[in-house]
């Protein structure tokens, strides 16, 4: 039963979307850590030099509450970026796959259509003869095919 257990978990650790899902938080959390130095060391002093403090500094007082509008404007263009990231990378990669899956659809033969059958098997009948069971197969097979 533990054997059992053991391999089913192996089985499912090791299946290609959780490593991929490993690795998407990998980078996430690189891609963040980069995304937030870009803000708060280029952008943020940039836009800052508009306002006292910098970004971060900008907060006004309604009553005995603090609010730092400054932080949650630096914590939606954070988001804004990584969104972008996220998004041209994705894409990028669909891009990739759809390259490999397009050379092997035109590797595959066309299967001939029904119709191309039907055809088929008609030139065959009439080739091995024009008796009366045959013409009562070509019949079958137009009625067979007009059905469908």
């Amino acid at each position: 039963m533990i054997k059992k257990f053991l391999s089913e978990f192996k089985e499912f650790a090791l299946k290609g979307n959780v490593m991929d899902l490993a690795i998407g938080v990998i980078i996430g959390g690189a891609f963040s850590g980069l995304v937030t130095s870009l803000l708060d060391n280029i952008f943020s002093p940039i836009i800052g030099c508009f306002s006292v403090g910098g970004l971060n500094g900008l907060s006004f007082k309604i009553w005995k509450a603090d609010l730092h509008i400054g932080a949650f404007i630096n914590d939606v263009i954070n988001f804004i970026i990584m969104a972008l990231i996220v998004f041209l990378l994705m894409k990028s990669i669909n891009k990739l796959m759809s390259l490999g899956k397009k050379k092997e659809e035109e590797e595959a033969p066309a299967e001939p259509s029904a119709e191309e059958k039907l055809l088929t098997e008609i030139r065959d009948l009439l080739t091995a003869g024009a008796t009366e069971e045959t013409l009562a197969k070509i019949e079958a097979a137009k009625a067979a095919a007009e059905d469908k």
